[in-house]
């Protein structure tokens, strides 16, 4: 499936955008998600099926996480434990690319689910410094409001704001949706965008 992907043209691939957001870290401490995220669809213009979730934490979320993402240690005392997930996860995920922004801290808490085979993987941030070399911050929301595109992630999932997950995972998406349709790049494929690709 992975080789199909790749030689694909990008207007018909099949995508699944994710975001987690974590409880923060001390010194000596491995992070942990307390919210994901997740956009699918079934090709870059497709109609966009949501999922969201809190995560059960075994430890208090950090406050300086906290004021990031607003999400308390009090909001997943009845939140699923991550395993609990797994099919849903698994549903969203496979069979399709997976896209982030710097994905690299999505990558890492998959790892807790090994030899899952999600990906190939996409990354917005890379084809948004590609894209936009001259602008001096690319976060995912700096991008989004530069190309005017942010009301655009807000009429896909209302009610949001950035750094949530799901809202994240719509603002990759319709990142990714503007760049190509911005730079005529529908017929492209993933091979072309090498940069910006990775197994996970």
């Amino acid at each position: 499936m992975g080789s199909q992907l790749m030689d694909c043209p990008l207007a018909q691939l099949p995508i699944a955008a994710i975001d987690f957001e974590s409880a923060g870290v001390a010194p000596g401490e491995t992070d942990l998600p307390v919210q994901v995220g997740i956009v699918r669809v079934g090709t870059l213009f497709g109609a966009e099926e949501c999922f969201t979730s809190y995560i059960a934490c075994d430890r208090p979320v950090r406050w300086s996480a906290a004021k990031v993402h607003g999400i308390t240690t009090d909001m997943l005392k009845q939140a699923p434990h991550f395993s609990e997930l797994w099919s849903e996860l698994r549903r969203l995920l496979s069979d399709c690319v997976v896209l982030g922004h710097n994905p690299s801290t999505e990558q890492r808490f998959l790892g807790a689910f090994p030899g899952h085979g999600f990906g190939p993987w996409l990354d917005t941030l890379a084809l948004a410094r590609k894209a936009l070399p001259t602008l001096q911050d690319h976060s995912l929301g700096t991008v989004c409001d530069a190309l005017g595109i942010s009301p655009e992630v807000s009429a896909l999932v209302p009610d949001k704001h950035w750094h949530d997950a799901l809202y994240d995972a719509a603002g990759s998406l319709t990142l990714l949706r503007a760049l190509v349709r911005g730079l005529n790049m529908e017929q492209a494929t993933l091979r072309g965008l090498t940069f910006a690709v990775s197994q996970g």
